[in-house]
């Protein structure tokens, strides 16, 4: 009896981690490009954390509305997913397959409420309306139809969102590794300002989305991005990006090439951005090259490999 229930649990959680593995396939070709980087150790694990963000975000990103759901039918719809994320983390299983893998590597590396709420949290922002938020906004951004997050709103929404999943990220680099409570705290700071720059590009590259379909400024306090604060944005996220890479070589090996292609990529992309005026922002989505993309991969790889096995 123990011997079949352990064959249905191992292939119900490899169908699990094959879910999670088709939702970055479908979703992200750069970051299932990064993925691929990583070694065997990490791959599934962070497939599986990719996987349980990405479909939260789809639910508050107008997957739910789409469907014909108020704003209420929205949160309980979340709240439902959290909920069953919280459960499947106690009990190690969920009739959710994505869920599922997600708790296997929550458990695995020690992933838990002090992570995981602070993401709900922030996604359920999302699901505020233009009038809603911490009734903090400004005259002008009460009358526009777009919702506008002030600096601590922001600050608030690019933690939960982001930092928390680099911070989720390094635990699953760092399993089973030895690391001084220095180095660690190195690593989370670097996991965090790699996190909110990831955030930030796409808060730049994805302004007419946010504002045209969703309306959302997560960049203003709801007015229409200005090219100062765009370059004072570009500027926030140089110097996030600096602080990421100074700690990748603190990383296990295995971990490096991805994140250092990882890195690559959204710098290329944020220059992109820093030379699109901002009303070309609010027209279309700035992209990297596929051969930029091929070039940066190939020069992660062999900085990498000049580094040595440490």
């Amino acid at each position: 009896m123990t011997r079949r229930s352990s064959t249905i649990d191992e292939l119900y959680t490899r169908t699990a981690e094959d879910a999670s593995r088709a939702v970055i396939a479908s979703y992200s070709t750069s970051f299932g490009l990064a993925v691929r980087l990583l070694g065997a150790r990490n791959r599934h694990h962070i497939r599986n954390i990719y996987a349980l963000v990405r479909i939260a975000d789809e639910i508050v990103d107008g997957l739910a509305l789409e469907a014909g759901l108020d704003e209420a039918e929205q949160r309980e719809m979340l709240d439902r997913f959290a909920s069953a994320t919280h459960a499947a983390l106690r009990n190690g299983i969920s009739d959710n397959l994505v869920i599922h893998a997600f708790a296997r590597t929550a458990r695995a590396t020690g992933i838990d409420a002090e992570l995981i709420d602070p993401f709900f949290a922030s996604m359920r922002a999302d699901l505020g309306s233009a009038d809603a938020g911490s009734g903090r906004r400004t005259e002008a951004a009460t009358a526009s139809p777009v919702r506008g997050f002030d600096a601590k709103e922001h600050a608030e929404y690019v933690f939960g969102s982001a930092e928390v999943v680099g911070l989720m990220c390094l635990k699953v680099f760092l399993l089973d590794l030895d690391r001084t409570p220095a180095e660690v705290a190195r690593l989370e700071y670097g996991a965090r300002q790699l996190g909110a720059a990831f955030q930030n590009v796409n808060f730049l590259r994805d302004l007419a989305d946010d504002d045209q379909r969703l309306g959302r400024s997560y960049l203003t306090s709801g007015h229409r991005l200005t090219e100062a604060e765009k370059a004072e944005w570009v500027n926030t996220i140089r110097q996030q990006l600096d602080a990421a890479q100074d700690a990748i070589t603190g990383l296990p090996k295995d971990a490096r090439t991805s994140v250092r292609c990882a890195c690559a990529l959204f710098t290329a992309l944020t220059e992109r951005i820093a030379s699109t005026p901002v009303a070309e922002l609010y027209r279309q989505r700035v992209r990297v090259p596929s051969a930029v993309k091929a070039r940066l991969t190939a020069h992660a790889v062999m900085t990498s490999a000049r580094e040595g096995r440490k």
